[in-house]
Order: structure tokens, then C-alpha cells, then sequence
């Protein structure tokens, strides 16, 4: 019996179809995976990397002493270590599905499994970012206070936080290569947040739609606009933490608390993700209903899956900050 291909014991052709028709139909939902530095592991070298960065020297504001030399100052460096893990999944198709059943199996298959794949990644990143220790509430001293939308003031004082810190802008995102290449974009910070937040943020005195950007270009399809410095992205896979802010009032949320929303704003290289390199990092696998093997005899049981190595980390807590507010229930 032949050996397993990359895709399954299916044509080249089709292999390279299901494969295309995956990595197609992943890329518009992700958000967050477009930003981050990215370090990519080639393959057979490592199960893990650290992203590491020299410490600046401490302002020196010491007059000198004539003919009296300064203290040697000694160069030191941080790391901060990503270990890959692996993802994935698997649709088992039987051969009378395959033979009897009208619809385009294989395809719709593959784009479930090209779907599943770019929101596992991203909310495995989500999950790291949103767990930042640098946080700033539209009222009170606590998640369970919040029960405030966001408004200028919360973008302000995010910015300045930022600034404060020396936050330096975001410049340049993911081109959506599987080459995992760079692309130049205007500077600026950008914030991350549930599609919920959307009718919150246009009420703000400042906020300026994409429509309105003139020769300004979006970063992408889910940009809803600009306050002052901060570009808004929006995704529905951003999801709050349910009934975890204070009492209801107007707002979204169960019976008596309102439902939190993160709103993540980020400078420049804030977060690090390390997936296995280049087209490799989501992979997909096919195996027609019919091939015979020792564990299938008759051919009755197809495949349709996928699996993906990747991980995540924040290389620096200061260079973003968490909105934690709620929104206006409709």
C-alpha cells in the first residue's frame, strides 16, 4: 500500500485545491495574528524560541569628576521564551456520504476545516493578549465595577499610558503570506475589540469612520475607524467576559450584571507569535473515502483535517493596555 502524502491519498490537483480553499477562507477572520511579531521556527530546529532584548542603560545625571573615570556600565539582556504547541482536528466522511450525497462534501469539509483552524490560532493569541496586566476601567477599580461604555477619556488616558511608557507606533502588519512577510502601514496604535463595542466607539466626539479616511487606507476589512491616534479593528471572535461587571442598568449582560469587554490597545511589537514556518503552519490532510488500509479494509471512512503548530507571548506588558468596559444594550 503506498505511503501517506501530504494530503492524502487523493490527486495532486485536488490536494492543491483543498489546501488553497482552506488557507483562502482562514485568513479574513484573523485580526490579532496580523500585528504581533512574528518569529517563525523552521522546521527540524526547535520546539520553542526566545525573543530577547538588550536593557536600556539607566539616565545618567552625574556631572563627571575632572581626570576621574566613570564606573564601567555592563550590557545585559532579557529573554522572553515561546514554546510551540499543537492544534487540530479531523472530519471523518463515509464512503456513502462521498458516493450518494449530493452536496460538495470534500469542499464544504475543507472549508469548515479552513475556518477552524484560523479561529483556534487566533483565540489561542487572544487568550494571551487579553490576560495583559496593564488595564484601565471605564469606572471603578475592578472588573466587577464596570458598567461604563467607553468614551474619549478612556482612549485618552490609554494613549498616555502608552506614551508614558515610551509605546512606540505600530508600522507595519502581516501581508497574509504563507511567507509570513511584512508590509508597511501608517503609524499609529491599534485597538482590538468585540463587534459589540462598534456603536459605543462612533458615539465618541472624535471618532472618524473609515469612509471619512480620505487617502488614508484601512489595515484591513474589519477596521471600523480612528479616535485621535487609535485605529479600531473589530472581530466577533473577540468575545467579553460574561456578567462579570457591575450592575446591568442599560447595558448587555445577564439579569442583574453587565457583560465586560476588553478593548486592546497595542504599541508596536507588544506580543510575539511563533507558529512553525511558512506554509506549514496550518496544515491541512485529506483522505478520500475508499482508500483501503489495514485499520479500513473496505474504504468506508474518508478524513478531513487539519493541525498547526503555534504559540504565543507578550514580550512587553507597558507597550499595551486593556479597556475594560461595557456596552450600550440595543
Amino acid at each position: 500500500m503506498p505511503g501517506m502524502t501530504d494530503y492524502g491519498q487523493i490527486s495532486q490537483r485536488t490536494a492543491a485545491w483543498a489546501a488553497s480553499e482552506m488557507l483562502a477562507h482562514a485568513e479574513p477572520i484573523i485580526v490579532l495574528g496580523k500585528f504581533g511579531q512574528t518569529k517563525p521556527i523552521p522546521k527540524n530546529v526547535a520546539e520553542g524560541v526566545k525573543f530577547r532584548r538588550p536593557v536600556p542603560f539607566a539616565i545618567s545625571t552625574v556631572p563627571l569628576i575632572e581626570g576621574v573615570t566613570p564606573v564601567e556600565q555592563q550590557m545585559s539582556y532579557e529573554d522572553v521564551s515561546c514554546t510551540l504547541l499543537q492544534f487540530g482536528e479531523v472530519c471523518v466522511i463515509t464512503d456513502r456520504v462521498a458516493d450518494l450525497v449530493e452536496d460538495p462534501v470534500l469542499k464544504d469539509a475543507s472549508v469548515l476545516s479552513g475556518e477552524q483552524a484560523a479561529e483556534t490560532l487566533e483565540m489561542v493569541l487572544y487568550g494571551v493578549v487579553k490576560a495583559g496586566t496593564n488595564v484601565y476601567y471605564t469606572n471603578g477599580t475592578a472588573r466587577s465595577d464596570v458598567n461604563t461604555v467607553i468614551d474619549l477619556n478612556a482612549v485618552q488616558a490609554a494613549v498616555r499610558a502608552l506614551k508614558a511608557q515610551r509605546a512606540r507606533a505600530v508600522t507595519q502588519m502581516m501581508s497574509g503570506s504563507t511567507d509570513y512577510e511584512t508590509m508597511p502601514i501608517e503609524g499609529g496604535f491599534i485597538a482590538f475589540c468585540h463587534t459589540d463595542v462598534e456603536s459605543d466607539i462612533r458615539k465618541i466626539s472624535d471618532f472618524t469612520p473609515v469612509a471619512k479616511y480620505g487617502q488614508r487606507k484601512p489595515l484591513c476589512p474589519e477596521e471600523l475607524g480612528s479616535v485621535e491616534n487609535i485605529r479600531f479593528i473589530t472581530s466577533p471572535l473577540l468575545v467579553p467576559w460574561e456578567d462579570a461587571g457591575g450592575a446591568k442598568g442599560l447595558m448587555v449582560g445577564g439579569t442583574t450584571y453587565a457583560d465586560v469587554y476588553p478593548v486592546i490597545v497595542i504599541g508596536k511589537e507588544c506580543y510575539g507569535q511563533v507558529p512553525l514556518k511558512g506554509a506549514n503552519a496550518i496544515t491541512p490532510s485529506v483522505i478520500n473515502p475508499g482508500t483501503i488500509s489495514k485499520s479500513d479494509p473496505l474504504g468506508q471512512r474518508g478524513y478531513v483535517g487539519w493541525k498547526a503548530y503555534f504559540n504565543a507571548v507578550i514580550l512587553n506588558q507597558a507597550w499595551m493596555i486593556r479597556i475594560e468596559c461595557a456596552v450600550t444594550a440595543l
